[in-house]
Formats: structure tokens, C-alpha cells, sequence
């Protein structure tokens, strides 16, 4: 009789052997994932974390991870955030994603130029973001790509964005050139969101800045089409051609009929922009206008001024004769 209960007891260890390292084989084996994927790991505890895991086809036996995870507790507690897994991902790889992994950093690029109206837009439709923000200040945001995670905040990320632009206009104002005609950094950046709109060649930025600047000095009228664009669509974007009413109209951004700064930025003006206005070309020329490929021809005189002008007419009819 104890010769068999020994014997009993002998299998049973055996088994239970076998049993553990089965366990841990299958712990530290390549699980079912086909790619690598992402998972907005939920909360709700251990249970809703290894259904979401099932579910998305990460894992396939919920009840050993349960088991894996309630053994490996005391390597810490399993997070709720958004994770990548890698494909092929064992049990053992997926707890410790779960327990140290850095949550993924989804990212919202805020171009250059747009509205206060486009950018509260932006962050409206930026997935994975929480909350509403109402629309900034024109022209307060910088234009940037700013990293954030599942779950964060809209007005928090909107916040560290009107931030930076604050930051971004005190480094360009304190390094700014001397005989500027701009009494402020508020009239720095009303002036950065006009060079903003109208051009988008980077190596034209200073020239536009230095050909608005002479403009101030002599008190002549800015004459910038964004400006009316702006007041015609009511502080949005115009989506048809400028109109002759639209260039007579009575409107404190309608830098046509009045000299100096509109009152206020028309849109959001990027990093390089605000530099090219405190640090301008250093040129006399007072005039430009599109040349057709994409950039500007500059003037120093209005009677070249208006050959420009004459060539790109023709230019603009040649292409409606020939689209």
C-alpha cells in the first residue's frame, strides 16, 4: 500500500513537472498575432484587458493569461493606454508591454497658415483625443507637429500649442534686426500671418517680410489680397476669386483702402515666417506679384511693377485660352 501511494505521489510530480513546463513553453512561444498591431488597451481590470487582447487577435487563451498575469504580479500592474505589439508577440512579451512599454505617441501636425477656425477643425477630427477646446486666438497657435496619446486632452494639447507661439514670438521679437517699423510683437506677428499667406516659398519669406516693411516706412497701403480674402470669408477662407466689391469694401482688414497693420492676425503664422519679419532681406523693393511658376516677381519702381503685372495677365490668359 505505500509502495503505491509512493508510487502516486512520484507521478503526480511528474505530471505536475510536465504541467509547468508545458506552461512556460507555451508563456514564452510566438502567440497568434499575424502583424504587427496596435491596441487601445481599455480599463476595467485584468479581465477586460484579456478580452480586448483576445479580440483583437493578440493572445488566444485568455484564462492562461489571466493565470500568467495574477503569477507575474509582482512585476507590476497592467496599464490601460494605447500599445503596439509586435506580430508573433509571446504572452510574456505582451505583459511586459503592457507592464513597461512607453504608450504609442500619435502625433498632430498643425500646418502652417491656417485659421483659427481650420485649426480648431484639426483638433476635433485628431483621433484618440478627449474633450473639447474652443477655437484660439487668430494667428496664437504655432504651427507644429505635436506628439500626444490616446486619451489626452484637446484643450491641453491646444494649450501647449498657443504656448509655443508665445515662446516662438519672444525668441524672434528679442532677436529681432534694428529700424523695424513694428512697435510690437503683436504687430510682428499680425505682420508674419500676411508673409504666411502669401507665399509659400521658403526663399521668398524675408523678401515679402522686407517689401511690406518699406511699405510701413513710407505709409503706403499694405495692398495684400489674404487680407481682403480674409475679411470677405468673415475670418475663414475664401473658397472663390477676389472681386472688385470685395477690394472697395469698407473693412478694418481691407489693407487696400487703409494704411498699416489690420488689427488683428489672419492666420497662423509658422516659426520661419516670424523670423523672416524681424530679420528681413535688406532690398528697397516695394512691389511684387505671382510670376506664374509658383513664386513672385519683386519691383523696386511701379512702372516695373506694372510690367510684371502685364506678363502675368498675359500669363493667365495664355492659360485659359490653353488649360
Amino acid at each position: 500500500m505505500l509502495r503505491w501511494f509512493g508510487g502516486a505521489v512520484l507521478a503526480l510530480a511528474v505530471l505536475g513537472g510536465l504541467g509547468a513546463w508545458q506552461a512556460w513553453e507555451f508563456y514564452r512561444a510566438a502567440g497568434p498575432l499575424a502583424a504587427p498591431a496596435q491596441l487601445v488597451v481599455p480599463r476595467g481590470g485584468t479581465e477586460a484587458i484579456a478580452a480586448a487582447l483576445t479580440s483583437a487577435g493578440i493572445i488566444d487563451q485568455p484564462r492562461l493569461f489571466l493565470a500568467a498575469a495574477w503569477l507575474t504580479r509582482d512585476q507590476g500592474a497592467l496599464r490601460a493606454a494605447e500599445f503596439a505589439f509586435p506580430a508573433g508577440a509571446s504572452m510574456a512579451e505582451v505583459l511586459g508591454i503592457l507592464r513597461q512599454a512607453r504608450p504609442v505617441q500619435r502625433r498632430l501636425t498643425i500646418p502652417e497658415g491656417l485659421t483659427a477656425r481650420q485649426i480648431l477643425a484639426l483638433l476635433d477630427r485628431a483621433e484618440g483625443l478627449t474633450g473639447t477646446a474652443t477655437a484660439p486666438a487668430e494667428g496664437m497657435v504655432l504651427p507644429e507637429t505635436y506628439a500626444y496619446q490616446w486619451g489626452d486632452d484637446r484643450a491641453a494639447l491646444l494649450r501647449r500649442a498657443e504656448l509655443a507661439m508665445q515662446a516662438a514670438l519672444s525668441e524672434a521679437w528679442n532677436t529681432r534686426g534694428e529700424g523695424l517699423p513694428l512697435a510690437t510683437p503683436r504687430e510682428a506677428l499680425i505682420l508674419a500671418s500676411i508673409v504666411e499667406r502669401e507665399t509659400g516659398v521658403a526663399a521668398e519669406r524675408s523678401r515679402v517680410a522686407a517689401v511690406f516693411l518699406n511699405r510701413l516706412r513710407r505709409g503706403m497701403p499694405l495692398q495684400s489680397d489674404p487680407t481682403i480674402a480674409y475679411a470677405a470669408a468673415g475670418g475663414g477662407v475664401l473658397d472663390r476669386p477676389l472681386s472688385r466689391a470685395d477690394l472697395d469694401r469698407d473693412h478694418p482688414f481691407n489693407t487696400y483702402r487703409n494704411r498699416g497693420l489690420p488689427p488683428a492676425p489672419i492666420a497662423a503664422p509658422g516659426l520661419a515666417a516670424l523670423r523672416a519679419v524681424l530679420r528681413p532681406a535688406e532690398t528697397d523693393e516695394l512691389y511684387f506679384v505671382a510670376d506664374g511658376s509658383g513664386g513672385h516677381a519683386f519691383a523696386r519702381t511701379l512702372e516695373e511693377h506694372n510690367r510684371n503685372v502685364a506678363r502675368w495677365r498675359d500669363l493667365e490668359r495664355r492659360r485659359a485660352e490653353n488649360p
